[in-house]
Formats: structure tokens, C-alpha cells, sequence
């Protein structure tokens, strides 16, 4: 049976909903942005009018007005993007439950079981786009195709405001003449090592030997093999659907850039104490620790260690992470952000080896510990019992990293 596979994306999300709340600046060129105070001083979106002048998502507020001086800088208010977001999410609840966030402003909708209801496809589509303008008073791209990878390739494929339909008639014609860096998880590090063999656009992907990608890049090279052929089985989610929580991780663009270990240590302390706290709250251990670094430069590195046993102990989160710091980070230039995330995550009741090693005794007893401060915690307020660590300097000490969360989209793969 084939799929009818819609992806929504509206247009520039963040800046057309600023646009909408304030029609004075429809006409000018707009971006949504971080605060520089807190160095999170990044174009977020950027409307339409701006992307001319090379405004693009990620680039510096500075960078940006250089290139548009006339540029317009909101601050972002992300409750209103939810809002806005859930009203979307009931339109489309109109006509499936079969609905897949991928992030804020996209969504997979499965409206197989709906054309007998509301028509074909592409007469769905129509109807979404349509309502999403005149309730909303915003713009959105849809992809329409028999999968998710597929689709979403259709709804990047011409914007703003329009409608694709690839399928299997049209899908060369469409599809291998784009960019390889169009395809789902072709980041610029994937994007790199295809183009050093000579594989630029989608379709060299889809004919190369799949051997060859998976001697470059291991199993992800057989699953870009598939992708770039059309060919993606993974359901659309169940608006119901709650998905395996597989790893929990905290990271921070710090208020100065860090300078040596002694800086990087404290910082992991604090993430470290925040991933663990939610790992308990998840009844979880993990039984990978990853760490997460951008220099000055804005270029990131991110390495990964296996524990030889499952751990929520903040202690050991952070040790792991120092370690892999001091063996995989030169100091070419300081650091600006840096995360810590645990992965493989297991349940905490999940029966372990009773052992008498040093190791396992002093793990047992810095998580005990880890858990009386978070009641401590809970019951007094985050800052009221810290390490003394923590009071060698008071700008990156007094940060609070468990509540001072950023809204992420959602994985494809459900990581």
C-alpha cells in the first residue's frame, strides 16, 4: 500500500510570527536573535527580506548588520512560538493523529487513512496551506511524497509559500540534480567526506556502491544510500506516541570564554550535576558519557567514552569528561559553549554485578550523595547548597544550567 506522507514546514517561523505581531515591520528586514548579553548573540531566523543581503541562521549579530545595516533585531519570545506552533498542530489534527514534530515549525503528517475523508494528497496540502494563512496569517511549505525523507525534501525544495509533490515518477528528475547537503543528516563534516570521493549532488549518492559509503562512513553510509534513493519505511508517530528517552544532556554558551582545564572542570561540575539530577528524575543510569566543545572560532568537537559501568554519578560524568577534554582538546583558541550529555541510557533498578572494587564503592556513595542534594535542593532552591568549587569564580559559579534550558528540535531518530 503506498503512503501519502505530507512535511510542514512554515516559512521562517520565528520572524513570520514577529511580522504577524507587528505589521509595521513586514516591509523591513528582520531577524530574531539571542541576547548579546548572554552571549548567545546568533541570528535564530531571518526573514525574507534579509536572506538577500546573506543574513543566514547562525551567523553573529554583528556579521548580520554589517551586511544588512537596516537589519531589524527582535529578541526571541518563545512562548508565543509555541502557540503559534500548537495552533498549527490543531489544524493538522483535523486531519490525521499521525503527526511527527520535528522541531517547532515542522511536521511529518501520514494522511494515508485521510483521502477517502478530504481528497487526494495534494488537495490536503492545499487545504492545510491555506488554512495556515488565512488562521495564522503565515506561510508554510509542504512536501508531498510516499515518505518522511522524501518529503521533507519536497517542502525544502521551493519556498516560500508552495506545495511539491516528488514521487516515484518524478523523483530523478527532482531529486539527484540537488546538493547533497539537501539530504536528511548530511551535515557539513558528511558533506565533506562525500565530496572528497567525488559524491556532490544526491543522485551520485544514490548510484555510488554502498560498500564505498560504508567504508567512509560506517552504517550511516548505508542508511544516506537509502535515503537518497527515496526509499525511508520509519512510521510517522502517533500524536500519543512518547518515545524512549535513550540519553539526557545540558549545554551552555558561557558568560567568558574558558580558558584553561581549571575553567572547564567547573563548567562540567555544573552540567554534569544538571544531566545526572535528570537522569534520576528518569529512574536512568548512563553508559556513555559525551562531551561537547565550540572554540572562539565557532568550530565544535565532540568525543565519547564507554563507562565500565552504568553511572548517574555526577562526580564520574565530570572525570570522564575532564579526560576526554585533556586527551582530545589542544587550546588552539578558548572555549565558548560546552555540553555533556549521557547516552545509552538504562534503567536505574536494572540488576549490576555486586562487586568490591573501589571504583563501584565510590560510585555508590558520590550518587547517594548526588541524591540527597537534589531534596535539598528541591525543597530550598537550586542555590542552596553548592560546591565550594563552584565559588572560585563567581561569573561562571553562579550559573544556573538545570533551569536555563533552550528549546531543541527533535531528533529524526528519536535520540
Amino acid at each position: 500500500m503506498v503512503r501519502h506522507i505530507l512535511h510542514c514546514d512554515m516559512n521562517c517561523f520565528y520572524a513570520a510570527v514577529e511580522m504577524q505581531r507587528h505589521p509595521e515591520l513586514r516591509n523591513k528586514p528582520l531577524a530574531v536573535c539571542g541576547s548579546q548579553e548572554e552571549r548567545h548573540g546568533i541570528v535564530l531566523t531571518a526573514n525574507y527580506i534579509a536572506k538577500p543581503y546573506g543574513v543566514k541562521t547562525g551567523m553573529a549579530i554583528w556579521q548580520a548588520r554589517q551586511k544588512c545595516p537596516a537589519l531589524v533585531v527582535i529578541p526571541p519570545d518563545m512562548g508565543e512560538y509555541i502557540r503559534f506552533s500548537r495552533m498549527a498542530h490543531e489544524i493538522y489534527e483535523d486531519y490525521t493523529d499521525q503527526i511527527e514534530p520535528f522541531g517547532l515549525d515542522e511536521n511529518w503528517l501520514d494522511v494515508t487513512g485521510s483521502v477517502g475523508l478530504f481528497g487526494d494528497p495534494m488537495h490536503i496540502a492545499k487545504e492545510i496551506s491555506e488554512r495556515i494563512k488565512f488562521e495564522l496569517g503565515i506561510t508554510a511549505s509542504i512536501g508531498v511524497s510516499d515518505n518522511k525523507i522524501t518529503a521533507k525534501l519536497g517542502s525544502d525544495y521551493k519556498k516560500p509559500d508552495a506545495i511539491t509533490y516528488i514521487g516515484q515518477e518524478n523523483y530523478k528528475e527532482v531529486v539527484y540534480p540537488l546538493p547533497v547537503e539537501d539530504l536528511l543528516y548530511v551535515g557539513p563534516a558528511t558533506a565533506k567526506k562525500l565530496r572528497a570521493i567525488g559524491i556532490s549532488t544526491i543522485g551520485r549518492l544514490a548510484e555510488c556502491p554502498v560498500d564505498v559509503l560504508i567504508r567512509r562512513l560506517g552504517k550511516m553510509g548505508a542508511v544516506l544510500h537509502t535515503f537518497a534513493n527515496g526509499r525511508d519505511i520509519s512510521p510517522v508517530q502517533r500524536t500519543d506516541h512518547i518515545p524512549n528517552i535513550k540519553s539526557v544532556g545540558n549545554s551552555a554558551t558561557t558568560p567568558r570564554d574558558l580558558e584553561n582545564e581549571a575553567d572547564v572542570k567547573l563548567m562540567l561540575y555544573l552540567l554534569a550535576e544538571s544531566v545526572c539530577a535528570r537522569m534520576r528524575e528518569l529512574a536512568s543510569r548512563c553508559t556513555t558519557v559525551e562531551i561537547y566543545v565550540r572554540d572562539t572560532r565557532l568550530s565544535s568537537l565532540t568525543r565519547q567514552k564507554k563507562l565500565k559501568a552504568p553511572s548517574c554519578s555526577s562526580q564520574e560524568l565530570t572525570e570522564v569528561g575532564m579526560e576526554l577534554i585533556r586527551r582530545n582538546y589542544h587550546w588552539d583558541y578558548p572555549i565558548r559553549s560546552i555540553g555533556l550529555r549521557g547516552a545509552g541510557l538504562v534503567e536505574a533498578q536494572e540488576s549490576v554485578q555486586l562487586s568490591l572494587y573501589d571504583d563501584d564503592k565510590r560510585r555508590d556513595k558520590w550518587e547517594r550523595i548526588d541524591a540527597t542534594i537534589d531534596s535539598l535542593r528541591q525543597r530550598y532552591g537550586y542555590m542552596s547548597i553548592r560546591r565550594a568549587l563552584l565559588d572560585t569564580d563567581p561569573l561562571l559559579g553562579r550559573i544556573n544550567v538545570k533551569d536555563g534550558h533552550t528549546v531543541h528540535p527533535v531528533g529524526f531518530f528519536g535520540g
